[in-house]
């Protein structure tokens, strides 16, 4: 057997941190979640995890990032899959709405990110969102499918901030589900109201 790299090791540390975080997170929330508990869970010490990511915060912002990677990934895949560009666009974006209806982005992206780590649209996710949506209206204006007197830029961050804003609506609720399903149809009609209507 090949022994490891130091690069190896550390991807390695990092990777148990974060994982055993993630789930201690998602089943107790931050507050309540002990970092001897789940250091213990990776077989690590307190040492590492201040090592690797500074406190138990810096852990934190290392799971936001993850999920925040996986639900990205998901969402393009969503988009990928639409019959049309504009399709793919509306799923893509309310897509991440439903997104606040699972257990891990509820808890630990929508309740305890915000509370923690501060307003989502400063996160550093939140500038890369608003450029891919900005990018995608700017395409459906030149294929002239959305209004060209409506600024991509603005639209883009309107967009991202009546996202965010339903989702944390969304995971907290005191029904959750119920909530959804008002918001959803709501959301897709400011979406719709983007699109070019032919000339009278």
């Amino acid at each position: 057997m090949s022994r490891r790299s130091r690069p190896e090791m550390i991807a390695e540390t990092r990777a148990k941190l974060i994982a055993a975080a993630r789930k201690a997170f998602g089943e107790q929330g931050y507050a309540e979640a002990s970092m001897d508990d789940f250091t213990a869970e990776a077989g690590l010490t307190r040492g590492a995890l201040y090592h690797h990511f500074g406190d138990k915060k810096g852990l934190l912002k290392a799971v936001v990032l993850q999920i925040d990677a996986e639900m990205a990934e998901r969402l393009t895949a969503i988009s990928a899959a639409a019959p049309t560009q504009w399709e793919g666009f509306v799923q893509e974006n309310i897509g991440y709405v439903e997104m606040a209806l699972e257990p891990d982005v509820q808890r630990i992206m929508l309740r305890d990110g915000p509370a923690v780590l501060g307003d989502p649209s400063t996160w550093p996710s939140a500038d890369g969102c608003i450029a891919a949506i900005k990018d995608n209206l700017e395409q459906l204006q030149a294929d002239g499918v959305v209004r060209n007197d409506i600024d991509a830029d603005i639209a883009a961050r309107l967009i991202s901030g009546a996202s965010t804003d339903a989702a944390l609506w969304i995971a907290n609720a005191a029904d959750p589900a119920s909530a959804s399903r008002k918001a959803i149809p709501a959301f897709r009609a400011l979406l719709e109201g983007l699109l070019r209507r032919p000339a009278a």
